[in-house]
């Protein structure tokens, strides 16, 4: 059942939040991050003031992890800092903070100590193209992708009781050849991968021996309640991409030259540039970005919801207007009381909070907006969650001051 569209807008000027059913009074977020959404985003506020890069609700402070002034990797061209994620178990957990740069070639993982303020680069090889996707996975190695047609995902391992020495990296190639961007890893050790293009399917990875993604099988999602030909991707059809799916396994023969060929040969379900994905609890999102939406994926029921899509539980964008809509949906994060937050490749870029779908209805009950990048020509990526609840990371790239690409950390005073 789709929700009746949004009524109110969400302005510069606005009083309430735009959010259908929901009193504003009850629209912050609760728990260690609660906060009291913003009016809107940064229209008329834009700057390049780089002490505040963020226009954020009060009792919230940001401060930078690292820019390019403290660590170069690409000198005379922007480093791209793209996504983030820490070493989640282990040894310290918690106090590495590991990026990618979406550079397009000579790609390197950098590492940062969150106690010391150290960085440095723990790998870089002249072949790695647009380095995008990061990922800890349960047995304590970092998964890294290529967003390039083609592109791989790497695994690397580290000392024992030192993640910050990699010890040898893996090439995994059962994971498929195509536009890798969000990867994530389901509690059995599955893993997550998406195609990135108008067209690009959704992917799963189940490894012979959890926790050797060495051999396994490749599956791609399928809705089946859609003939073949609905299954394409189609501008002015998306929505009607909901439903009951099963998992269809590919040619893995194929799958190593070219996913998107071998779930094309099956004709699982294209969307519109699905970007990233997170797993919480049994429930999958994936970033749409054409599609103005993020869809829900019940893991357990075999289920594809539209969760958040622009004009049905959040407006649709219109900066003329001054309308903080929903455009562009990016990168995706699991806050620590359970929600999605999501960050937009969009002129302002903003973050917003998605509520869980307490009515069970397949999308999210509102989505409130917690920040709007003030750098009009800048986007944010890479938003995480650390071990500290009370802590956001968000990566700043290609903003209009030179040597200012970087992380930077929203913290809840």
């Amino acid at each position: 059942m789709r929700k009746k569209i949004a009524v109110f807008a969400l302005t510069a000027t606005a009083t309430a939040t735009a959010v259908v059913g929901i009193a504003p009074a009850a629209l912050a977020a609760t728990g260690p991050f609660d906060f009291v959404p913003l009016a809107g985003s940064a229209y008329g506020m834009g700057s390049t003031d780089w002490t505040q890069p963020y226009l954020l609700p009060e009792g919230f402070t940001q401060t930078l992890v690292h820019d390019e002034t403290v660590l170069d990797v690409y000198p005379g061209v922007d480093d791209l800092h793209d996504m983030n994620t820490q070493n989640e178990t282990g040894a310290q957990a918690g106090r590495f903070l590991y990026n990618t740069y979406e550079v397009g070639s000579n790609g390197a993982v950098s590492v940062t100590d969150l106690k010391t303020g150290a960085v440095s680069v723990i790998a870089q090889r002249a072949d790695w193209n647009r380095l995008d996707g990061i990922r800890w996975t349960p047995w304590g190695s970092l998964l890294v992708t290529e967003e390039t047609t083609g592109g791989k995902v790497f695994e690397l391992f580290f000392a024992k009781n030192d993640p910050t020495t990699v010890e040898r990296i893996e090439e995994r190639t059962e994971l498929g050849a195509q536009r890798h961007e969000g990867i994530d890893v389901t509690a059995d050790g599955s893993v997550i991968v998406i195609d990135e293009l108008n067209g690009g399917s959704i992917f799963k990875f189940v490894p012979t021996v959890r926790g050797d993604l060495s051999q396994g099988q490749l599956h791609a999602l399928k809705i089946t309640g859609l003939t073949d030909a609905a299954q394409k991707w189609n501008q002015t059809t998306f929505t009607e991409k909901v439903g009951a799916f099963e998992w269809v396994a590919l040619d893995q023969a194929q799958v190593r030259v070219d996913a998107d060929a071998a779930a094309n040969a099956v004709s699982a379900t294209e969307f519109g540039r699905p970007e990233d994905v997170e797993i919480i609890g049994q429930t999958l999102y994936v970033a749409n970005t054409s599609e103005e939406r993020v869809v829900a994926i019940d893991l357990s029921k075999l289920t594809v919801s539209s969760f958040v899509e622009a004009g049905v539980n959040v407006p649709v964008e219109d900066k003329a207007a001054g309308v903080s809509g929903f455009n562009n949906p990016d990168n995706l994060a699991e806050g620590p009381d359970g929600a999605l937050w999501i960050t937009e490749d969009n002129s302002f870029s903003d973050i917003f909070r998605a509520e869980k779908d307490r009515d069970h209805d397949g999308a999210s009950d509102s989505v409130e907006l917690f920040a709007s990048l003030t750098d009009e020509g800048a986007e944010t990526t890479g938003i995480y969650f650390g071990k500290n609840p009370k802590e956001l990371f968000a990566t700043v790239q290609h903003p209009d001051k030179n040597l200012a690409d970087g992380i930077w950390k929203i913290t809840r005073d």
